[in-house]
């Protein structure tokens, strides 16, 4: 069975793609297979892979607008990952499918033609562009779940509350079986009263799980991508290399739950 994990979050800098491309890096060494998708226009994970954009001629965009097979731009990477790459031709698909019929389910087609093509991953992480737009419902209707990076600072979670609108619409009209797994905080520094508070009001606030642990702050995510690998092959031992090779052991674990909509019948049954 194929996970699908979209990981999205209309605020740009909260380390959605560090997210993407470390966790992908340490569920490979679990020996999952794992098949990235770069859905942001700036192909920053596309970059961050050691792979410049504009040398490609396919890419996600034609996947999504022209019906090419995704099989044929699926590139592998050297941290043990597949990726679907994107460029800057991307930032037109949002204008092209607007007008589409069904263009809420392109990518769960791209998936389902992978699996047609007998093409199977144990995992598909989503990486959605820095808005609710097209693209990032399409990555939501695709997902099995959605995992949202969040910048301790107050300023980072003032648009949680409309992502998780837009997960209720999608859940309402697209995707009755789109599960919410959690908060993963980034850019954490623990010595801060500030980052720790932060943290505990969007728990209580919109009543999510926390992801454990919280990503630390550290430069060696950036100096990451000017590698072209991801921080688990860059800085293999330092902390935040650490903390994602736990987040991937402990969503492995979530990805193992019974679905909320049984919890919830076993609940009603119990009252």
């Amino acid at each position: 069975m194929t996970t699908t994990l979209a990981i999205a979050n209309q605020k740009g800098g909260v380390a959605k793609t560090t997210t993407v491309a470390s966790v992908g890096a340490a569920l490979a060494e679990l020996g999952h297979s794992v098949l990235l998708v770069d859905l942001d226009p700036q192909a920053c994970l596309t970059f961050s892979l050691g792979i410049d954009p504009e040398d490609l001629e396919l890419s996600v965009h034609h996947v999504l607008t022209k019906g090419l097979d995704p099989s044929e731009v699926i590139i592998e990477t050297d941290d043990g990952v597949d990726l679907v790459p994107a460029t800057i031709e991307l930032a037109r698909a949002e204008a092209e499918l607007l007008t589409r019929t069904g263009r809420e389910h392109v990518l769960r087609s791209m998936i389902e033609a992978l699996a047609e093509d007998e093409v199977d991953y144990d995992w598909i992480l989503l990486d959605c562009p820095p808005s609710l737009g097209v693209l990032t419902v399409a990555a939501l209707t695709a997902a099995d779940g959605v995992l949202v990076p969040l910048q301790c600072e107050t300023l980072s979670h003032r648009g949680v509350g409309q992502l998780l609108d837009t997960v209720h619409d999608v859940r309402r009209f697209t995707n009755r079986g789109l599960e919410v797994w959690g908060v993963l905080p980034t850019l954490y520094d623990g010595r801060t009263i500030h980052s720790r508070t932060v943290l505990e009001t969007i728990s209580e606030t919109y009543d999510l799980e926390v992801i454990e642990p919280p990503i630390p702050k550290t430069i060696k995510f950036a100096e990451a991508p000017a590698a072209g690998r991801s921080i688990l092959a860059t800085s293999r031992s330092s902390k935040g290399a650490r903390a994602y090779r736990e987040v991937a052991e402990n969503l492995v674990t979530r990805s193992q739950r019974p679905k909320q909509k049984k919890q919830k019948k076993a609940k009603k049954a119990t009252s």
